[in-house]
């Protein structure tokens, strides 16, 4: 056989790279750790779980990271705690895109305005000596098979390999392969749990009148059940107090109270004896929720006629709250009117636009759909600055969803019938317009994927998973 001498340049000679240890990155983390604990948040539901979420996701990053393995880039919510003691927290968005372990650690605290200084003054890694020098290296004699990522000169060919084929794993087709058999035995070992828990849930709501249950907290099939079954132990020792049921919609939710819709919301982790008096006092709720409309038109008529919606996935609040809310931004804008008027540029009505009034630690943007979303102390003159900035991108975006909508509608169930999936769902944060783009390019690659999900359950999210019930969850921009 002909060998051919090559000459390349001389490889850097790399030293064992400090990284940092566990207990550097706890201590690091910790003033982090303490501003966005989940215990912080026990009377605000929805940031409570915005942040378990977040810190479960960050805490696999973290892990992957120290095991020197790659990541893809992703944005992380989370509510920090203020410092004040009136409840007061701030909402902020992590992006955390460096395959550098200290560096993520600096861009989470700096993300939050925390101190660097524990950080900064842990030493650096030395930076790669490079000799300037040529040598003649026989390529074809060489063996690479058996190298590892600790090879003094060809190990970093071998991290680069590992890296190419983690994000390989992270194909859809690639993933589905090595994860629809998992998914499809999970499911069938599932199947009598959800026959069961739709057993239980037909019992309830017939014995009851209720209209309708529903388990708004996840997947977790094995949890639903166990509110059912606690439910109904509930309703054969209180018989009397369950006939305030009747026509109600009854939801197992992170709170427990009764929403705008007047939907009666039980906390799945709370005792039953909550459940009971909220149960009790269902009917004292109804002067509430009477209420609430004309609150909604105080509102709308301090803003010329204006419509008053609620988003979709807006963070649950019980009726109280929500009218304590409208009543505040009423007082906002009447404050303003009384030294102010309107901008000239504003047409004479605003009823082609809608505003949805959220609690005092609520976004401030324009929703995919057109509306804008406002918090509750948002006071009058900034409310007015920010629809004349934002009401030309209110009404495409609104023009858009109506468009998206329709077609979001055909192309969910052209993918439930052309790849025959049980169910096709999506979360909360994944627009029409997200969804439209992940329908579109299955379709356009159905011979890629369809015997992978055939029969199966599946959901567009921002993650690869496999749910204990056998649901896969796929990113919806994910690479083919």
């Amino acid at each position: 056989m002909l060998h051919l001498n090559r000459n390349i340049p001389y490889l850097p000679t790399f030293r064992n790279i400090r990284c940092l240890s566990t207990s550097e990155i706890s201590t690091a983390l910790k003033p982090f750790y303490f501003a966005v604990h989940p215990d912080l948040f026990g009377q605000y539901p929805e940031q409570r779980i915005i942040n378990e979420n977040s810190l479960q996701q960050l805490s696999s990053i973290m892990e992957t990271l120290q095991n020197k393995r790659a990541v893809k880039p992703i944005t992380l919510p989370f509510y920090l705690k203020g410092k004040e003691k009136n409840g007061s927290f701030r909402y902020v968005k992590i992006n955390i895109k460096s395959p550098n372990l200290r560096e993520t650690v600096l861009t989470i605290l700096k993300s939050c305005d925390l101190s660097t200084e524990y950080v900064d003054k842990i030493p650096k890694p030395p930076e790669p000596t490079y000799i300037s020098q040529t040598i003649k290296v026989n390529v074809d004699k060489m063996d690479f098979s058996n190298l590892s990522e600790n090879d003094p000169i060809f190990g970093q060919f071998v991290i680069k390999q590992k890296i190419k084929e983690a994000q390989d794993s992270f194909k859809l087709r690639n993933w589905l392969f090595k994860n629809h058999q998992k998914a499809k035995l999970l499911g069938e070992k599932n199947r009598p749990l959800a026959e069961e828990v739709k057993r239980l849930q037909e019992a309830i709501r017939e014995e009851w009148d209720l209209l309708e249950i529903k388990w708004n907290c996840g997947w977790n099939e094995t949890q639903y059940r166990g509110c059912l079954q606690s439910f109904m132990a509930l309703a054969e020792q209180h018989p009397d107090a369950m006939h305030q049921l009747k026509g109600k919609v009854l939801v197992f939710a992170p709170f427990t109270g009764i929403s705008l819709d007047g939907h009666i919301m039980l906390n799945s982790a709370e005792v039953r004896h909550n459940w009971l008096e909220l149960i009790k006092n269902v009917s004292s709720y109804d002067a509430v929720l009477a209420r609430i409309p004309n609150f909604e038109k105080a509102v709308s008529q301090v803003l010329r006629n204006i419509k008053i919606g609620r988003r979709k996935f807006m963070f649950k609040i019980m009726a109280g709250e929500y009218e304590r809310n409208l009543m505040q931004i009423t007082t906002s804008m009447s404050d303003y009117l009384s030294y102010r008027k309107f901008p000239k540029i504003w047409p004479a009505t605003l009823q082609n636009f809608e505003l949805v009034v959220e609690n005092e630690a609520g976004p401030l943007m324009v929703s995919p759909t057109g509306q804008f979303i406002i918090p509750s102390s948002l006071p009058g003159q900034l409310l007015v600055n920010f629809i004349t900035t934002h009401m030309e991108e209110a009404k495409i975006k609104a023009n858009n969803y109506k468009q998206d909508k329709h077609k979001e509608k055909y192309l969910h169930s052209k993918c439930k019938n052309d790849f025959k999936l049980e169910f096709l769902t999506k979360d909360d944060n994944v627009t029409p317009e997200l969804m439209i783009k992940c329908c579109e390019k299955l379709l356009n690659n159905k011979n890629e994927v369809d015997t992978f999900l055939e029969g199966m359950t599946l959901n567009i999210c921002t993650y690869y998973s496999v749910l204990s019930d056998g649901v896969i969850c796929i990113p919806w921009n994910f690479e083919l």
